[in-house]
């Protein structure tokens, strides 16, 4: 009988397995199509607008995002309780948990809407750079990006929804329009007559709301508890408040080093190293979409595993995610650090200062991060955050007075983000410990699993690439070369160095199944 469990065990396991290898392939077909429109947008948008009018719709727009970590705190308690709920099977539970994270999200909806209005407009008005020419265009760009955050957060219990079915390729379908109408943007931002800054403002907002009727009808056809019935249960309304309300400390630290940071860089520097920051996190955010993926094939695993009790399966998926998130962003981010300037060149033709140092920069802060959430997914799993966000959101909040004080005292834009790369580290570490006791976790195992196959790949990696990068001379075949090279070192150290045995033969037989379908 225990025989019989274990096998049935293995095999659900393994389907989980194929079905997280599917919906990661059809996530990163997403991610290509959408990179190489954000590139191309980016570039387009940055000419059109030009580099003050960029900076102004980043930093501006990031003053309605500075009060979205109050959504972002929901958003997490959200996915938790719709994948957990499913984990258990609780189809009744899951209509009460749908409806009530819909309830409260209005309720979210409606304080950021009234913060926006006041306190983001005063701050607009009494504490930015901004041109007084284009004061009148930045307060419609405010006024566009609270419309677009109350329709965004109204978006997410269908987001959750999606993601905790694993149904991935409605994310595809729907991004792949996103993307589409976002071409369309720039095809009308160059042929208008209007306030480019105000119109793209406008139209970016437009299809922030076509999307989420998209979302949500498509939940509506296919999750039959996605239909909103005015359920108030007071326990679950309760308990999913004092879940968020430790997300919340821990996301105020999140707005400290993105949107706090960028609101410091204006008040020191003015809106063009805002625009410099704006084209950074855009090869970020394409960089980081690669592990994004990954992971949110993988994370529904981790936390119906936990509501499963199968510890060993969770931890397997914690290092699995943890390692190969490193291996996809060495991949990409390697040969981009390298060759940042020729990068720029070709991408932007006019490139704002410090743009190439802060992707470097952020390149490797994205990387610690990306590792390090698999951990934040499992201690939302088990619903006991209060240490694990208490301690980090403590950590990470030091972030922006840290960065604050370094500015004051004659620190150039480069040191904000070197003061956030160490605190990046330092975070990192300290999640281990925390999260060692919630789930059960070996140190040791994740040290001799992930953290040591790591750093020899890294290290190997580097060698070869940094050495053609001190010996070639400039050139467009040099620039090929390295790199071409260093995504090779990194495939192959990566394989030999940084797999098992056992995921060795996995990523093979894989690989042969894919090309033997290709050849049918």
């Amino acid at each position: 009988m225990p025989y019989c469990h274990k096998t049935v065990h293995n095999m659900d396991n393994a389907v989980n397995n194929k079905r997280i290898a599917k919906n990661t392939l059809v996530l990163y077909v997403r991610t290509l199509f959408i990179m190489l429109v954000s590139l191309f947008t980016s570039r387009v948008v940055l000419n059109t607008l030009g580099v003050e009018d960029y900076g102004i719709y980043n930093v501006v727009g990031g003053v309605v995002a500075m009060f979205g970590f109050i959504n972002a705190s929901m958003s997490a308690a959200t996915q938790r309780y719709i994948t957990f709920a499913l984990g258990k099977g609780d189809i009744a539970n899951l209509q009460k948990v749908f409806s009530t994270t819909l309830q409260i999200h209005i309720l979210i909806a409606a304080i950021i809407f009234v913060l926006g209005e006041t306190v983001g407009v005063w701050f607009m008005y009494t504490q930015m750079q901004i041109p007084a020419d284009r004061m009148n265009a930045a307060f419609w760009v405010l006024q566009c990006s609270i419309a677009s955050t109350v329709v965004m957060i109204l978006s997410v219990p269908y987001n959750a929804e999606i993601v905790a079915h694993e149904k991935m390729s409605a994310f595809a379908y729907i991004s792949l329009l996103e993307a589409i109408l976002k071409l369309l943007i720039v095809y009308l931002l160059k042929v208008s007559s209007f306030d480019k800054l105000i119109f793209y403002a406008i139209l970016i907002f437009v299809v922030q709301l076509i999307i989420r009727l998209l979302y949500g009808n498509y939940c509506k056809r296919h999750f039959r508890e996605s239909k909103f019935h005015w359920i108030w249960n007071k326990k679950l309304f309760h308990e999913m408040i004092c879940f968020a309300s430790w997300n919340l400390w821990g996301n105020c630290a999140s707005v400290a080093f993105t949107q706090g940071i960028n609101i410091l860089l204006n008040i020191f520097f003015g809106p063009a190293i805002n625009a410099a920051r704006g084209l950074a996190v855009q090869v970020q955010a394409a960089v980081s979409q690669f592990s994004t993926n990954f992971q949110t094939a993988i994370n529904p695993q981790i936390t119906k595993s936990y509501a499963a009790q199968d510890y060993g399966y969770m931890h397997s998926l914690i290092f699995r995610s943890s390692k190969f998130t490193f291996y996809l962003l060495l991949f990409f981010s390697l040969p981009i650090m390298l060759e940042t300037d020729n990068i720029l060149r070709l991408w932007l033709g006019t490139v704002p200062d410090f743009t190439a140092i802060f992707i470097r920069l952020m390149l490797c802060i994205t990387i610690i991060d990306s590792m390090a959430n698999p951990l934040g997914v499992s201690a939302s799993a088990t619903g006991k955050i209060k240490l694990y966000q208490g301690i980090l959101g403590g950590i990470l909040l030091g972030i922006l007075p840290i960065a604050y004080i370094v500015l004051k005292l004659g620190g150039d834009p480069v040191s904000v983000f070197v003061v956030h790369l160490g605190i990046a580290i330092i975070a990192f570490i300290v999640r281990l410990f925390i999260i060692r006791n919630l789930i059960r976790l070996s140190l040791s195992d994740y040290n001799r699993t992930v953290i040591i196959p790591c750093l020899l790949v890294s290290i190997s990696a580097l060698i070869l690439p940094i050495f053609l990068k001190n010996t070639l001379h400039e050139g467009i075949l040099s620039f090929l070369t390295i790199c071409i090279v260093s995504m090779l070192c990194v495939s192959m150290v990566s394989y030999r160095l940084g797999l098992s045995k056992s995921e060795q033969k996995f990523l093979r037989d894989k690989l042969k199944n894919f090309f033997s379908n290709i050849r049918r």
